[in-house]
């Protein structure tokens, strides 16, 4: 075990070391406009149907909060992990989706299906 007094804060700029070799992750951020504002009914049916499109065991069913500050939130809970949303009102109608994975996904699939759910006339997304 390496003691650090500091911990090791890794820069987008620099190449973060790969502490685990041997255990697979995949990271994924999607962020789009939405036409309209999102539900926790939408949110609900988009994270679970995200683990059917992307081939994930559901362990949990999606769960979703409002906060009156922030938004809607929602998670779902994978046998290899999950995925989080995140869904705002103001200033603009958005959302931001976090997968993080211990099995393959392919990105494509993930985003396609993200941009056809909602509609979503503006659409990015970054592997980590």
């Amino acid at each position: 075990m390496i003691e650090i007094d500091q911990p090791l804060i890794v820069l987008p700029e620099a190449e973060m070391p790969d502490l685990a070799p041997s255990i697979h992750r995949q990271r994924l951020v999607i962020e789009g406009m939405s036409p309209t504002s999102i539900t926790a009914e939408q949110i609900t049916s988009y994270l679970n149907t995200l683990s059917d499109v992307l081939g994930m065991k559901l362990l949990l069913e999606a769960v979703t909060h409002r906060s009156d500050t922030y938004g809607w939130a929602g998670w779902v809970h994978w046998e290899t992990s999950g995925a989080h949303f995140y869904a705002w009102d103001e200033p603009v109608f958005f959302f931001s989706v976090d997968v993080y994975t211990c099995k393959p996904f392919d990105p494509v699939t993930a985003v396609e299906f993200t941009a056809e759910f909602f509609d979503t006339p503006q659409i990015v997304a970054r592997p980590i």
